[in-house]
């Protein structure tokens, strides 16, 4: 169990929160979708990255204020990086994990 702190409402135990997968991945736009092959789509759709180290993550307060926001997490040791709200920049933490 840890603590996500949630930028509109403050430390909250992880149960309030629902996980929303990867961070700052950008929806193709209709016309993108309209060229993309079945194998590009499915990409989009299904294909994440799955690093052990920093993850960018996005998070959403089911439990509380329910917005959206993004989390940079260690996925060995579950440590919150940073929380920050969706629409800010990724941040440049200086990790090796850090593209994408």
């Amino acid at each position: 169990m840890f603590v996500i702190n949630c930028p509109y409402c403050g430390p909250r135990d992880e149960h309030e929160f629902g996980y929303g997968h990867e961070a700052h991945i950008a929806r193709p736009t209709l016309e993108q979708q309209g060229t993309m092959s079945d194998a590009e789509w499915a990409n989009y759709l299904f294909l994440r990255s799955n690093p052990k180290g920093v993850h960018f993550e996005r998070w959403v307060h089911s439990k509380g204020c329910r917005r959206w926001f993004n989390v940079a997490r260690h996925t060995v040791t579950h440590e919150i990086l940073k929380v920050y709200k969706m629409g800010e920049p990724k941040p440049d933490l200086g990790t090796e994990n850090n593209s994408r």
